[in-house]
């Protein structure tokens, strides 16, 4: 296979989005496998870090048709899907698609939305179709859905159950930037205008080129009992309730796949599966109540005391 191509529409699109948001190259490159993966994104993190401004950049990269929803708790699901809706001048109903209806969706605080209207959202997530008034709708491919919210937020909420965190490919956060970086985004122009002169450097053609190639990465045996040792302590472990689906199994393998192809190689090392274990199962579990840890800090216990195969000489 040719992993040129990897290497290039990752280095395009981080290159492009470093320019709004500074220092956060391993959380765009970490999109991008997902925007080849097919997957889609949760992206969790303190108010104000740029987590909207960077899903934003990532689509004009991309290109493709976007669309913005801001969900609150009086959102349905029609307004999200589309309607029906009788034309007195042709004397029929006609359909009008919602926001879903788009390459790129941002879901804006979607733990603010009612479950309802979230089980309208994480449907076409898993189905990439949506289904008004008996008639389907296929989504256009690369469909890609990034959804953000406030984790310290709970007045107002309603939490995702973990039924359905679970079908978000990756859960990312930015964090703070250091201080030389905030200095630095606070004497350059404001990032909307730097946002409005963003051009698109990668295509859907590339994306889902490099989407259909990525499974010919190679994953050994015994990295294939690597992963799957991970998998297996988050499911036998006394400090968790509920382990690793293998939804979850298959996630990390993927971004194991994919993170190997944007590194310039056609096969996976075990550093590839460590980099993409936290992203990919640490929102796929839940914990027991008398656990002193939280999900991400438990899956990189697991990586430290997991044996990593060697290399044969």
């Amino acid at each position: 296979m040719n992993t040129e191509q990897f290497v290039s529409l990752k280095k395009k699109i981080t290159e492009n989005c470093a320019k709004i948001i500074i220092g956060k190259d391993d959380v765009i490159e970490q999109a991008v496998i997902c925007l080849i993966a097919g997957g889609h994104i949760l992206l969790e993190d303190l108010p104000g870090t740029g987590k909207t401004m960077l899903l934003r950049a990532f689509a004009k990269s991309i290109g493709g048709d976007f669309r913005r929803i801001q969900f609150t708790p009086d959102l349905l699901p029609s307004d999200l899907t589309g309607i029906h809706f009788y034309n007195q001048k042709t004397g029929e109903f006609e359909f009008r698609p919602g926001p879903l209806f788009a390459q790129v969706v941002l879901a804006d605080e979607i733990n603010r939305a009612t479950p309802r209207s979230q089980s309208a959202l994480l449907e076409v997530m898993e189905e990439k179709q949506i289904s008004v008034d008996g008639k389907t709708f296929p989504m256009e491919e690369p469909y890609l859905v990034m959804a953000t919210q406030n984790p310290i937020e709970s007045f107002g909420t309603f939490p995702l159950p973990e039924a359905q965190l679970d079908r978000f490919f990756m859960r990312l956060s930015l964090g703070y930037m250091t201080r030389g970086q905030e200095i630095s985004v606070l004497r350059r122009p404001d990032s909307k205008d730097l946002l409005a002169d963003l051009a698109q450097v990668a295509g859907p053609d590339e994306i889902l080129a490099a989407r259909k190639a990525f499974p010919e990465v190679q994953v050994s045996d015994e990295l294939a009992e690597y992963l799957m040792n991970i998998i297996e302590e988050t499911r036998k472990n006394s400090l968790v309730q509920t382990g690793v689906s293998t939804r979850g199994a298959l996630a990390l393998y993927r971004a194991s796949q994919i993170r190997a192809a944007i590194s310039g190689r056609d096969y996976v090392i075990p550093e590839d599966i460590k980099a993409e274990a936290e992203a990919t199962l640490a929102h796929r579990i839940i914990l027991q109540e008398n656990s002193h840890l939280d999900s991400r800090r438990y899956i990189r216990n697991v990586l430290d005391e997991i044996p990593v195969p060697l290399e044969k000489i």
